[in-house]
């Protein structure tokens, strides 16, 4: 019986969606599809971080097509407009990402 109840325990941990790296831009989550309509600075860093400050939009990481919600809403900050790596765990129902780290992605 113990060994059903950690085999059982083992395979939930191994199906569990586990830590992953996510690379995109930082942005808020108004602008998403660009600064230009809001254009809160003149910079899309500033836009996104005028927008996360005075409207109360959340830091957003977009990859792609796919946009995701950042649980940190701190770190991103100094990060805004800037294309960067994210390590974490994602919850695919929420489409958030809670954060482990966040670094600068080399630019090419």
């Amino acid at each position: 019986m113990n060994y059903l109840i950690a085999g059982l325990l083992a395979g939930a941990a191994l199906a569990a969606p586990g830590r992953q790296t996510f690379t995109g831009v930082i942005t808020d989550d108004m602008c998403t599809a660009g600064h230009a309509a809001m254009r809160m600075g003149p910079t899309d860093a500033e836009c996104a971080v005028a927008c996360a400050d005075l409207h109360g939009s959340a830091y957003v990481l977009v990859s792609g097509k796919a946009v995701y919600t950042l649980s940190d809403q701190k770190t991103p900050a100094g990060f805004a407009g800037h294309k960067v790596r994210v390590v974490g765990t994602l919850d695919e129902k929420k489409k958030t990402i809670l954060v482990e780290s966040i670094v600068a992605s080399p630019q090419k």
